[in-house]
């Protein structure tokens, strides 16, 4: 993230304190609307992270502050910035687009340093095999990107199923080769997501992770550790930021596969001979 944007020194911030899941979920919310915090009230605050009023306060004094107050000057000084501007009426459903839409712009930030994301790249390039795990909310994100990466990667080994045998199918990945594995981590964080990588870890793979913030539960467990922010504007969160995470991943993961383009090539011409696709 770019450390002179309001999110980056937020993130600065909050960098080397060690927090409850609560305030992980305060200090999520105020880089997301970095902007805004500065003018908020510890009520108002509360109210967007989803938590109590003196759970803000407890946050605040964690941070090394006297309470909120001290905290949100602190702020006003050391990121300066004009509150959003009030707009238009927007329906629910438009919010919610909005907000990923802001996402998205974050993730832009971040992958202004292209470094993070090249390193892990590298890394999952070269492990043969490559496990993908991702349970749950996460399902989806791992299977999204195991679907496309087994296109250019020689051994795709998805992990999309938890109970007793997850740690069997990394022990068996493990012991074929692999040296790294690939997390999508979102809330709510399962237990068993958070054991599996360190059960990883433990046993010599690096963990690459694409979570939905750099203070989740996952990190502790994670080598590198790649943030992208999901949406919360809606019953049911929204992870256009995280996907697109995974495939910028893909990308560049192609660059440490040298013969990704021929992999490509001939699926096309396979899927010419089968009449695979009606376009």
């Amino acid at each position: 993230m770019n450390d002179t944007s309001p999110a980056g020194r937020l993130q600065r911030l909050f960098e080397g304190h060690r927090l409850t899941p609560t305030q992980r979920r305060i200090a999520h919310c105020m880089v997301r609307r970095a902007a805004d915090v500065p003018f908020l009230s510890s009520v108002e605050l509360a109210e967007l992270a989803g938590v109590s009023q003196p759970s803000v306060t407890r946050f605040a004094v964690a941070l090394g502050f006297d309470g909120y107050p001290a905290l949100r000057r602190h702020l006003r000084e050391v990121a300066p910035a004009e509150p959003a501007q009030e707009g238009q009426e927007f329906t629910e459903y438009q919010q919610a687009v909005h907000a990923e839409i802001e996402n998205l712009r974050h993730l832009a930030e971040l992958l202004a340093d292209p470094g993070p994301v090249e390193r892990a790249a590298r890394l999952l390039a070269a492990s043969r095999p490559l496990p993908v795990l991702g349970l749950r909310a996460a399902s989806s994100q791992a299977r999204g990107f195991a679907y496309f990466a087994a296109k250019v990667h020689p051994d795709i080994r998805l992990l999309d199923e938890g109970g007793s045998m997850l740690a069997d199918r990394i022990d068996a990945a493990r012991r074929a080769g692999a040296t790294a594995l690939l997390c999508f981590a979102l809330p709510r964080h399962p237990r068993e997501v958070v054991e599996a990588l360190g059960y990883a870890r433990e046993g010599g793979l690096t963990v690459v992770t694409v979570a939905d913030s750099a203070f989740a539960p996952v990190a502790a467990h994670s080598d590198v550790l790649i943030p992208a922010a999901v949406g919360t504007g809606l019953a049911f969160d929204t992870a256009c930021a995280p996907m697109l995470l995974g495939r910028v991943l893909l990308e560049a993961m192609c660059d440490g596969l040298p013969d990704a383009q021929a992999r490509l090539e001939e699926f096309d011409v396979r899927a010419a001979e089968r009449g695979l696709f009606a376009d």
